[in-house]
């Protein structure tokens, strides 16, 4: 009888430690989660929309860079900023030949895309990308480098909220501002400078398709001279551009 009351008691205040542990600390906690996720998405918000009118000064994948400083990386950057209006046709319908020609058609997943990396996954092809410009966009203004999981499932959500802010013009605008094309090389008017020494508007398509053949690597490829690798990928690109023609970059929004 004794030991029944004793257990009883001990198993009340054992409760009320819980409840008072609850109350005063994980609920507290909580709730200062909850308003820290509402507030920074909201500022996430408020920095894409500014993004509408203002270039970015920096991003994410500059920002590494910098921090991290690589071997081979250059002690300055080079960067220039150029509107879409200014980029020739070719170069950007090469860098959506290249990387995501049903760029004009999704929301900034391509789920199609998605389906086809899982099933070649599945059988033992190896896992290979599936990220859109979009996400790559994102990626580039406010992630890290990197293939883990959490990076990834942080750029859909991010996908789908530049598409919904931005529209498919200031995405592909952004993209090629921001890419790097080679060592501390970052968008396409830096890129034609480096690696042709002539302006963005004088770049042939052939120059245009091997600047949008070296994206997925421009640390191991390189634009000019062309390894054999890069002018088969070049004449790939060209191909599919002659494909899609310039009707497929004119009708984005």
């Amino acid at each position: 009888m004794h030991d029944s009351i004793g257990n009883f008691i001990r198993g009340t205040l054992a409760s009320r430690r819980r409840s008072k542990l609850s109350r005063y600390l994980l609920r507290p906690l909580l709730r200062l989660l909850w308003r820290t996720l509402v507030m920074a998405g909201l500022l996430l918000t408020l920095l894409v929309f500014s993004l509408r009118a203002v270039d970015p000064p920096v991003w994410s994948w500059l920002i590494w860079r910098e921090l991290s400083n690589p071997a081979g990386y250059p002690d300055e950057y080079r960067h220039q900023w150029v509107d879409l209006e200014q980029i020739p046709v070719s170069v950007q319908l090469a860098v959506v030949a290249a990387e995501d020609q049903r760029f004009p058609l999704h929301a900034g997943i391509d789920l199609q895309a998605v389906r086809r990396a899982l099933e070649d996954a599945l059988d033992g092809k190896g896992l290979r990308g599936a990220s859109t410009l979009t996400q790559q966009t994102a990626k580039n203004l406010f992630l890290w480098p990197g293939r883990d999981w959490v990076r990834k499932g942080l750029e859909a959500p991010l996908a789908l909220m530049l598409e919904g802010i931005l529209g498919k013009r200031r995405i592909l605008e952004l993209y090629l501002n921001i890419a790097e094309f080679a060592p501390g090389v970052y968008g396409v008017g830096a890129a034609s400078e480096y690696w042709y020494q002539r302006p963005l508007g004088q770049v042939t398509t052939d120059q245009a398709a091997r600047l949008a053949a070296i994206l997925p690597n421009p640390w191991l490829y390189q634009a000019q001279p062309p390894s054999s690798y890069v002018r088969q990928k070049a004449d790939w690109i060209r191909e599919q551009m002659r494909q899609l023609g310039p009707g497929w970059i004119e009708q984005l929004d």
